[in-house]
This record gives C-alpha cells, sequence and structure tokens, in this order.
C-alpha cells in the first residue's frame, strides 16, 4: 500500500455547494458528485470526517439583518447542517460507504449525539462521520465547528472544499486580476484578513498546529489530489510545518 501523507481528514464544505446552480435547497446531481469524491478517497484508506454549512438553507447573520433574533437564526442554520448531513449521508451509502450523522443538537430521529469518543470509533472501523448541528451553540461558524471536530478527532489535514481553485488576495470572480496564493502561513491569513476561514478557525489551526488546504470541490478528483499530497489549491501552515 502507498505511504499515504494523511491518515485522517476534515471535511468542510459549504452548504451553498450542495445547492449547486441554485441559490436555495439541495442538487441531488452535486450531491452525487460528491458523494463518489469522497468514495474514491475512502477507498484509499483515508478516514474522513465531514462538516457542512446550512446556508443553502438558513444563515443566522442574515436572518437577523430582516429582524429575527441572531440565537433563533444561528439555531435554524443548525437544522439547515442536518438537513445537508442527512442528504449527504444518504448519498454516501448509496456508494456502499457505511456513514454516521452526529449532531451537537440533539435530534434522535435523525443523528446519534455528537460525543467525540463514538466519532473516533466509528472513524477507526472506516465508517464515513458527518458532523452536524455546528458547535451547538449560537454565534460560531461552521468553519469554526469544523476545526474543533478536526482537533477532536486528531484529523491530520483540514480539507476547505470551495468553488475557487484557491485562496486569493480580491475576489477571482470581480478582479480577473486577483492573485492566487499556493502557500501562506496562519499570520499571514489573520493580518492580510484573506477569505480562508473565519478568523477564530484558523487561530484554532495555528494553535493546534493543523493545515488547511483550501481546493475547488466541484472538480472531480481535486478531493484525492489534495489527501494524497498533490499540490492544489492552497495550503495554510505554520512556517516550520
Amino acid at each position: 500500500m502507498v505511504d499515504l501523507p494523511y491518515r485522517r481528514v476534515l471535511l468542510k464544505m459549504s452548504g451553498e455547494i450542495l445547492a449547486g446552480g441554485q441559490n436555495f435547497g439541495i442538487d441531488p446531481t452535486v450531491v452525487n458528485n460528491l458523494a463518489q469524491q469522497i468514495k474514491t478517497v475512502a477507498e484509499r484508506g483515508i478516514q474522513i470526517g465531514i462538516v457542512i454549512g446550512g446556508g443553502n438553507f438558513f444563515r443566522g447573520l442574515s436572518l437577523e439583518a430582516e429582524g429575527l433574533d441572531r440565537v433563533s437564526g444561528d439555531y435554524l442554520g443548525m437544522l439547515g447542517t442536518v438537513m445537508n448531513s442527512v442528504t449527504l449521508q444518504n448519498a454516501l451509502e448509496k456508494t456502499g460507504l457505511d456513514t454516521r450523522v452526529l449532531s451537537a443538537i440533539s435530534i434522535s430521529q435523525l443523528a446519534e449525539p455528537y460525543i467525540r469518543r463514538r466519532a473516533v470509533r466509528h472513524l477507526e472501523k472506516n465508517r464515513i462521520v458527518i458532523c452536524a448541528g455546528g458547535t451547538g451553540n449560537p454565534y460560531f461558524s461552521t468553519d469554526t465547528a469544523a476545526v474543533l471536530r478536526g482537533i477532536e478527532i486528531r484529523a491530520d489535514l483540514i480539507l476547505k472544499g470551495t468553488k475557487v481553485d484557491g485562496v486569493y488576495d480580491a475576489d477571482p470572480v470581480t478582479h480577473p486580476q486577483a492573485k492566487k496564493f499556493e502557500h501562506l502561513t496562519y499570520e499571514a491569513v489573520i493580518e492580510n484578513k484573506l477569505r480562508v476561514m473565519d478568523f477564530t478557525a484558523v487561530t484554532l489551526c495555528m494553535e493546534n498546529r493543523l493545515p488547511i488546504v483550501v481546493f475547488n470541490i466541484q472538480e472531480e478528483g481535486n478531493m484525492l489530489k489534495a489527501c494524497t499530497g498533490h499540490p492544489i489549491g492552497t495550503i495554510v501552515k505554520g512556517e516550520e510545518s
């Protein structure tokens, strides 16, 4: 068996990824394609944890701007992550992958409660573990939840699957001349306010020396490349890593 650079990874995706070209909801074709990418990685013997946002259904900050209480909005967002997680679980199991959804908010009809030791045990049995419900607390993003879960399960890498092929110094959609970074330090991300993850998440990665790879997950094969050490997207890590 080929020696792999990462034994266990935590994949973070926004809910908008699942919506595809729509602005709301779930595109089944996109979900099935993601499931196939994840299966390709799992077949290499890499253990996979997943955190999905809920922005394709609810976003607390946006709802707050419309007059809804922020705490209520954030909990609605957590419910959105559960819907996305169960949808992805269904697609993964159709490919033959044993998958568990563990939720930080109690919703026993759909998911097991998130318990770190249980999550690790599932991973050790080569099950895909989807962590839903964010951190279970308002005011914390799913980026922060993803890094927290990554630290707890002792992941070797955070994979940030996005719609762009890395981190740029400006939005490449509106600024065609934007510069792409191949390597960044945690400090550079924070000092230059680059949009990798929120700063709480990046700080947690820095404190725990957990590298982040930001890549375009919509391009088939990219997740496997990121997990097997191929130069792809943007890698964020410490200067001595």
